[in-house]
């Protein structure tokens, strides 16, 4: 893409910018009132050079005290306009920035959290963090700053050649010469810094992405005294950054000289110049002051505007980054006229010859052909060897993918044809791994229902058989739990998410592997948990344990996608084959 952009030119590069614009509409107000404040702060600086010019010339050349004293105030009175006008510009711009950093956050966050699930298998969460924060800082940056400051600095130099050429049409002609040499390398490095500075922010992103990853992983890291294989990545990741940030700033730094030895340099040059007119009569002393100023603001404004340049470059950098991933579009979306679900709801599901893969091994299915029904209010176990399909059967049903082939009805509609958000609605997940928040259990057990009450709170813990430990905690349910839980216990984790399915109250109950972190005495009192909570609803459980898979009142055995037997525990022990294979295995003589 970056690449691509610099072929185009200027305005092709600049067109990421561009499409911020709409950010500012929402507060175009506050643009044209700081607008106006930048307009009247460059009127103030080049009336100081007329000021300056009748200082010398009207008291200081003239000897005329009172004329120095009305010039000295009236200069006085311009030098205030301008800290006014400048002041309240840079709340204005600043307020803008951060107003609009913020609402980008927001969207990303928001666009983000609607992306399907197929997307986040390849991307990279460190990645997706450093665009939503560094980058959307650069941004921020660009318009709470950068641009005030370039268009302040543009109206500057353009008024300050205007007033050279009133006051000296000869010493402009010398420093609108110059003028050329500095835009060449001001366009040819402009290019560059983009460019470095896009390479710059991956890096940036790649080592938030290490940091991410083994701070997640950091038992692990230190269970498996892995912590010098970790600083060496590191370590490796922190160099690329600094050497491509190295790289920028170094192409900034050659630019910066070179603009700044041309410019001043004209400045100079002029200076020589009109100083032998003065001496030979040609020229008044408060011109050649005038000129001075002028020369000098126009000079630093051109410095000002190669720094600006360079910001804009890597925010343009910044932007794109920022709008490739407002760009993804979620691949499990509503349709453009969703389907209502029946009420009151039954719970009815049925996969009808269901083939899927995953995107990320398009050429493996996990499912093959898969069809079969579970009736209102069944309870149903799903078994089978690792990498059989079982959880995959959860996430099609939750619609976090389409199959490929077949659909999944619930309540006789096809998913694909309702809104993902009343499809889940109706669901009640128990991962294998259950998510706990970095809040409170109150907070953690209402997540599915934001609106219950502590009586309701609590029911749903006793029910889970999480109310005792959660009682224990130094602060009961206000107690802060940990970043992802890490105050309580695999199998208390597990009793958390269980409260938290049957507070939902889902007309369909989803257990992966709900219990497979209890200890016996937990197992036994979560199973009779759940055995009330299904009752009424349709149950499809994910399971291995033998409790768990006695209670249902069907099983279906999967086998590399495939549906291999149905029926309950003791037919399918019977029947010998796979099932009665996995349940030796597993259970030994209980079976």
């Amino acid at each position: 893409m970056t690449e691509g952009i610099g072929r185009r030119g200027m305005p092709a590069r600049l067109a990421a910018l561009r499409r911020l614009l709409p950010y500012l509409r929402p507060y175009r107000g506050r643009v044209a009132l700081a607008t106006v404040f930048l307009v009247l702060g460059a009127g103030f600086v080049l009336g100081i050079g007329q000021g300056v010019r009748q200082l010398v010339d009207r008291g200081f050349a003239a000897g005329n005290a009172a004329a120095l004293d009305r010039t000295t105030l009236l200069l006085l009175g311009v030098v205030a306009g301008f800290a006014v006008t400048s002041a309240s510009r840079y709340w204005l711009v600043s307020w803008l920035g951060e107003r609009v950093a913020g609402d980008l956050r927001r969207e990303v966050f928001d666009h983000v959290l609607r992306l399907s699930p197929a997307w986040f298998e390849t991307a990279r969460t460190g990645d997706i963090l450093s665009r939503l924060t560094a980058d959307v800082t650069l941004l921020q940056s660009l318009i709470g700053s950068a641009v005030s400051l370039g268009l302040r600095n543009l109206m500057t130099g353009i008024g300050a050649f205007g007033m050279l050429l009133v006051t000296s049409p000869k010493l402009a002609g010398v420093v609108a010469l110059v003028l050329p040499l500095v835009l060449g390398p001001m366009l040819i490095f402009g290019r560059r810094e983009k460019r470095l500075s896009r390479a710059a922010q991956e890096r940036i992103a790649d080592l938030g992405d290490q940091a991410e990853e083994a701070l997640a992983g950091l038992r692990t890291v230190q269970a498996f005294t892995a912590e010098p294989e970790q600083r060496a990545r590191f370590a490796g990741r922190v160099e690329a950054s600094v050497a491509a940030a190295m790289r920028r700033i170094g192409s900034r730094s050659l630019f910066n000289l070179v603009v700044i030895l041309l410019g001043f340099g004209a400045v100079v040059f002029g200076l020589w110049i009109g100083g032998r007119d003065v001496i030979a009569g040609r020229t008044t002393a408060g011109e050649l002051s005038a000129f001075v100023l002028y020369a000098v603001l126009l000079a630093s404004a051109g410095a000002s505007l190669s720094e600006v340049w360079g910001e804009v470059q890597r925010a343009a950098g910044a932007a794109e980054r920022v709008l490739d991933l407002l760009a993804v579009r979620p691949q499990i979306t509503a349709p453009a006229a969703p389907l209502p679900l029946p009420e009151p709801p039954r719970g009815r599901i049925a996969f009808e010859a269901v083939t899927f893969a995953y995107p990320a091994r398009p050429d493996l299915p996990s499912l093959h052909d898969v069809s079969f029904t579970v009736e209102p209010g069944e309870t149903v176990a799903l078994v089978g060897p690792s990498g059989a399909g079982k959880t995959t059967v959860l996430q099609l049903l939750l619609r976090f993918y389409d199959p490929q082939a077949g659909r999944v009805t619930l309540d006789g509609i096809d998913i694909a044809r309702v809104d993902p958000a009343a499809l889940r609605a109706r669901l009640g997940l128990v991962p294998q791994d259950p998510v706990i928040f970095s809040a409170d259990a109150w907070e953690n057990i209402r997540f599915g229902r934001p609106g219950a009450s502590e009586a309701e709170v609590r029911a749903a813990a006793r029910a889970a058989a999480a109310e005792g430990f959660l009682d224990a905690l130094p602060r009961g349910f206000g107690s802060f739990l940990g970043s992802k839980g890490v105050m309580l216990s695999g199998g208390q984790r597990q009793r958390l998410a269980i409260a938290r399915a049957i507070l939902r109250d889902p007309a369909v109950l989803l257990l992966d592997e709900a219990t497979s972190a209890l200890d016996a005495e937990s197992e036994q009192a979560v199973q009779q948990a759940l055995a009330i909570a299904a009752r009424g609803r349709t149950t499809l459980v994910v399971a291995h344990r033998l409790a768990t898979v006695r209670r249902a009142d069907r099983i279906l055995v999967l086998d590399h996608g495939r549906v291999v037997a149905s029926g309950t525990h003791a037919a399918l022990v019977r029947e010998g084959g796979l099932y009665a294979r996995l349940a030796t295995l597993q259970f030994g003589a209980e079976v």
